[in-house]
């Protein structure tokens, strides 16, 4: 470590462009049978007034932080949870990308790492610090976004769509506890897409480790007299072999 500071002696920052580098969150939930993403209006320049993901910079000097814990800190700051808070431990973050377009932002250069979010269930958001309304909104019915955020949402709900497909991360916008047609209703609501109701009850309980029965069962079937649905919890698996592949898709997309 000394070694490495004596080497530094004669480095000086301002030989070297200043970059800003920030986070954005693309938070993804279904409510009312819809997917929802949260949005927040700015209140300061640039883009004032328009709607943008939520996001903000890095805090690199005081009160260093990693780049998981600014996404975490971001998304508590506009939900009004705590970074403590067990339901915001619900939440799965991954990153989704790293955006460094010159000019994507007017104040300087700004490189943004964006990412993912899937929650069961989020409170209302709430405004504070720069942002004067937050709002979850239905994907179909988002405005265009201030910066690039248009293109990071539209790389996210890909994304999200994709891992649908191969991974079980479809149990993160479920209860800790849910029903085959409570699996069901996400995947149709993310992919856009209505599903034979038999078909999928197979598909996913022939992929091993996807969920796992609780031996529980919730409130009364559909028919009068009807069986009542089982209750299942997410499995262990990393990876969904077989895949369950978008309606028209033949083979999953490849990588992780």
């Amino acid at each position: 470590m000394d070694a490495g500071r004596e080497e530094l002696a004669g480095y000086d920052p301002r030989d070297y462009d200043p970059v800003a580098v920030t986070v954005d969150v693309v938070a993804l939930t279904i409510r009312g049978g819809a997917l929802h993403v949260l949005l927040v209006r700015r209140g300061h320049p640039p883009y004032t007034g328009m709607w943008a993901l939520p996001g903000g910079f890095v805090h690199a000097v005081r009160d260093a932080e990693d780049l998981p814990a600014a996404a975490v800190r971001e998304l508590a700051e506009e939900t009004g949870l705590s970074a403590g808070d067990g339901a915001l431990h619900r939440v799965h973050l991954e990153q989704l990308g790293t955006y460094g377009a010159p000019g994507r932002d007017p104040r300087m250069r700004v490189i943004s790492v964006a990412y993912l979010a899937f929650a069961p269930a989020l409170p209302d958001p709430r405004a504070g610090g720069d942002v004067s309304d937050a709002a979850w909104t239905p994907v179909r019915e988002v405005p265009e976004l201030a910066f690039d955020h248009s293109r990071i949402l539209a790389d996210a709900l890909e994304r999200a769509r994709g891992k649908l497909e191969y991974t079980p991360l479809a149990t993160a916008f479920c209860a800790a506890e849910f029903t085959i047609p409570d699996l069901r209703a996400v995947y149709e609501t993310v992919w856009g897409e209505e599903l034979h109701a038999g078909n999928f009850h197979r598909k996913v309980l022939s992929v091993p480790g996807f969920v796992v029965d609780t031996g529980r069962t919730a409130g009364p079937g559909g028919r009068r007299g009807g069986p009542r649905p089982r209750l299942y919890r997410a499995g262990g698996a990393a990876l969904l072999h077989p895949a369950l592949l978008r309606p028209g898709r033949e083979e999953p997309p490849p990588g992780p």
